[in-house]
């Protein structure tokens, strides 16, 4: 029953943060049914239903006051990510997933009959993101931002970067990763490399953050240019690698080695798949979400990994487990020399 009715948590989130219930109550402080209701332009009925819905998944919470009569505030979590303005809002990507990824997998048996993405047309665009609503796209990149940043901590603490001078982030998107590694190690410096139109979003963030003197965003396409950017010795790629086929990933991570100096280290951060992919299941749903929402993705396993950076002449890879939504490990390899 709990994984047939799965979608009707989501489907709540989703109604709440497109309505705009979260940021009300966090305007208001607290407030009763009613008072919510009529600033939603919601009648009584589905205003109580939605409201019980939010408190049971402990998005909200409800101080009972007596005949029949309550107030509702913002739980700790929904406070920090479904606010918006607040630094780790969210509901970027859960927009996203509901305006895309949702109808995506509503057309999961047809992923899985014909092997091609749905929640775009590959025939006649390059990706979703090429149709898809600017300001819903502002708010994804915003939230992998919030996603990233937890990840990046995580590995903050599980790989000691002080032996590295010079980090270039494959794909960095908006840049959290030299965000928070920088910030971590204050000796590291950071390239990040992404299609000039996300790598301006980098660019924007680290003067935002007052960040300039040490993260650089640089415009490329990691896949069509003959070689990485060099001077770098630890190269990142998070959540890259799952996006392309085996092939595609070989070619990318024989770029790494090449651009790196010997020494110099490749980590992977992935949702890796057990080597009897029998789990864990988020990474098999991401793998799963890879068909959905790209030509040839896939989530691999550990074993596939080590085998691919041996391939491309690393050492034996290191496996540091991590506790993040975005990653549950970094795989850390070195260039002998």
């Amino acid at each position: 029953m709990e994984l047939t009715t799965g979608f009707w948590r989501f489907k709540v989130l989703a109604a709440g943060v497109e309505l705009g219930l979260f940021t009300l109550l966090e305007r208001l402080g607290e407030a009763g049914a009613e008072r919510i209701g009529s600033e939603l332009g919601l009648r009584p009925r589905p205003a109580r239903m939605l409201l019980a819905c939010c408190t049971a998944l402990e998005l909200l919470e409800r101080e009972h006051l007596g005949a029949g009569e309550a107030l509702y505030r913002n739980s700790r979590t929904a406070t920090e990510f479904l606010v918006e303005g607040r630094p780790h809002y969210f509901g970027g990507f859960v927009r996203y997933s509901d305006r895309y990824g949702y109808p995506g997998w509503d057309r999961l048996t047809e992923a899985l009959r014909t092997d091609r993405p749905t929640t775009w047309d590959p025939d006649a665009q390059e990706s979703a993101f090429v149709t898809a609503d600017p300001a819903i796209l502002e708010g994804f990149w915003g939230a992998m931002f919030t996603l990233s940043s937890f990840t990046a901590a995580a590995l903050a603490e599980a790989y000691d970067f002080t032996r590295h001078e010079r980090l270039l982030d494959v794909g960095g998107g908006a840049g959290a990763f030299p965000v928070g590694l920088c910030r971590r190690y204050p000796h590291l410096r950071a390239t990040v490399l992404d299609l000039p139109q996300v790598a301006a979003m980098a660019g924007a963030k680290a003067v935002e953050l007052g960040m300039t003197d040490v993260i650089e965003a640089r415009g490329g396409d990691f896949l069509r240019d003959a070689e990485l950017p060099g001077g770098h010795d630890v190269i990142l790629l998070s959540m890259i690698l799952h996006d392309w086929d085996a092939e595609t990933g070989q070619r990318l991570l024989e770029k790494c080695y090449s651009a790196l100096p010997p020494g110099g280290a490749v980590v992977i951060c992935e949702l890796v798949l057990d080597d009897d992919e029998s789990g864990p299941a988020s990474a098999a749903l991401m793998g799963l979400n890879m068909l959905v929402e790209t030509r040839s993705g896939n989530n691999w396993t550990y074993t596939e990994y080590a085998d691919r950076l041996s391939e491309a002449g690393f050492g034996p890879m290191q496996v540091l487990p991590l506790h993040a939504a975005g990653a549950n490990a970094a795989l850390v390899a070195h260039k002998p020399g």
